[in-house]
């Protein structure tokens, strides 16, 4: 079983770096990624984070589509719970008419903030239907099938693509693995999120076990990683130790990761419910690129997946490129050329 390779990119903008400077390194990293044959690229919504500045994935799509032709571009992962189904399958259709058969819509269940972003992004009156509501709701949208019985038969969302993009479910527990089956759509678990092996072994065995084919026949499931290449075991480990990984884990029973303590307590000026802070070592696989592939093809052997996407959470953006580029030599038998 070969090992498909993909990414997922953040837009982290550096300490002295603009936003467009960020967006610059995410429109290289894609063009690299295309030469180096990645087989996605996606990019991620986050709000009010310092750090992160891809807040609108559908907008930043549209641009990396125009400077690609090839390489598949999606949402890892619009954040449905802030938005219409209907605006998001318009917004969809439109990147699949742009390029046919190159988009992927990826679907998170997170907030993709903090309390204060999700209050603004719903501030409207928001929406108290599930996730599984709006979901059911955007696959009708998409492939323009509303039943006579939905309140708003009769709709289609314009326009109307020869190649509808295709829908992903992301997330990080059992239970969003259980409604990937159900809806019967490739399922993303992120380990870089959720680094308990139990729960992502059990989240991709209940995928499979459960799975109703639908949107597609069999099951298709993908784990996102966190790894950094390096020339060496011990430099890819240094370049690891500079990421911090917090959880907060809330009263409810649900836990929010972010990626600084700061984060963690300016959350905690905005919520009303207890919680508890967990700074965690960050889930990352670091390693030169013998060590890395050796670790990749023994998790691929435990999951039983043919495609893993990477995330390389490395602050200098030439650091970033090499282990990209020294990943994808580890799974070729060419060495890459460095493209910057």
């Amino acid at each position: 079983m070969t090992l498909t390779l993909s990414i997922l990119d953040q837009t982290i903008i550096q300490s002295g770096e603009t936003s467009t400077q960020a967006f610059q390194h995410t429109i290289q990293l894609v063009k690299i990624a295309e030469k180096l044959g990645y087989h996605r690229f996606w990019v991620s919504e986050h709000h009010d984070l310092d750090n992160v500045v891809g807040s609108s994935p559908e907008v930043l799509i549209s641009h990396l589509l125009a400077h690609t032709e090839r390489i598949r571009l999606g949402s890892g992962g619009v954040m449905l719970q802030h938005y219409s189904p209907y605006k998001v399958a318009e917004n969809f259709h439109i990147l699949a008419s742009l390029a046919p058969g190159r988009v992927d819509l990826g679907i998170g269940r997170a907030p993709g903030g903090l309390p204060l972003s999700t209050r603004a992004l719903q501030q409207e009156g928001g929406s108290t239907r599930s996730l599984e509501e709006k979901l059911v709701e955007l696959e009708k949208f998409l492939h323009n099938n509303l039943e006579p019985e939905h309140p708003l038969y009769g709709l289609k969302a314009i326009p109307n693509p020869s190649q509808p993009a295709d829908l992903y479910l992301l997330g990080t527990s059992v239970a969003s693995a259980e409604l990937a089956a159900q809806r019967g759509v490739p399922y993303v678990f992120a380990q870089f999120i959720n680094s308990d092996e139990a729960v992502s072994l059990e989240a991709i065995t209940t995928y499979r076990e459960r799975f109703v084919p639908r949107a597609i026949t069999t099951p298709q499931a993908i784990l996102a990683l966190s790894v950094i290449v390096s020339d060496t075991d011990e430099n890819a480990r240094k370049l690891a130790n500079e990421n911090e990984f917090v959880k907060i884990n809330l009263a409810s029973g649900k836990t929010i990761t972010v990626n600084s303590l700061k984060k963690a307590e300016e959350y905690g000026k905005h919520t009303s419910e207890p919680y508890t802070i967990e700074v965690k070592e960050p889930n990352i696989i670091a390693g030169s690129k013998e060590t890395v592939r050796k670790r990749l093809l023994e998790i691929q052997q435990t999951y039983q997946v043919e495609e893993v996407v990477i995330i390389t959470p490395v602050k200098d953006f030439q650091k970033r490129v090499t282990s990209y580029e020294l990943l994808a030599e580890a799974f070729s038998e060419q060495p890459v050329t460095n493209h910057l």
